[in-house]
């Protein structure tokens, strides 16, 4: 955030299309101080936002058509394009950010870090689908309380991919991956067409 921060305080007007956001996020980085900047939040359900320059509208990652090519200075998603599904499904969500902006910043986490981020659990991403299931169907895990509906279980399951760099650079085939570090270790990837100074990240 402090490499978005110092794009956003230099120009003159920025409209950001904030795939699968939320306002609360953008509150706690102290958006409203800049009124330069202009978010559009996109997710499945409408959002209620409360901060002049922040609005809302439904619609789907996979699937930007009520946009335009380029329409955005910048389109930022942290922590979404593990949600959309399988890996076509992550290929369009990909392809429609570099469409309709012209900077983009996606954000996700690693597959290979051994705890998985939302259900806190270690390894849960490298286990069998059935064990997983029997996992969330008994424990309260992460950011899930236990499920008592398997359907909606294995769907969680299912939707939730976590992908591995070299798939990430499959995706983004012409930009830069860099890494976030946790102990040594990489836990999450960030891909941007922006160019970043190497003391911000270590640029693989």
């Amino acid at each position: 955030m402090e490499i978005f921060n110092d794009i956003i305080s230099k120009e003159e007007r920025v409209n950001i299309l904030d795939v699968g956001g939320w306002e609360v996020f953008w509150k706690n980085m102290g958006i409203e101080k800049y009124s330069n900047v202009h978010i559009l939040l996109l997710n499945l359900d409408k959002q209620k936002t409360t901060l002049p320059n922040v609005k809302s509208t439904v619609g789907d990652a996979c699937d930007l058509q009520q946009f335009s090519d380029n329409q955005f200075d910048i389109v930022f998603s942290n922590s979404v394009i593990e949600h959309v599904g399988d890996f076509q499904k992550q290929k369009l969500m990909a392809k429609e950010i570099k469409r309709v902006g012209k900077y983009y910043f996606v954000q996700t986490p690693n597959f290979f870090f051994p705890i998985e981020p939302h259900f806190i659990f270690p390894g849960f991403q490298w286990l069998p689908i059935k064990v997983r299931l029997f996992l969330i169907t008994h424990f309260s895990l992460g950011w899930y309380d236990q499920f008592d509906d398997k359907t909606e279980a294995i769907n969680l399951i299912q939707s939730t991919r976590l992908l591995k760099r070299r798939e990430l650079k499959e995706l983004f085939p012409q930009n830069k991956i860099y890494e976030e570090k946790f102990l040594g270790l990489t836990k999450s990837f960030m891909v941007t067409n922006r160019i970043i100074p190497l003391n911000y990240y270590n640029n693989k």
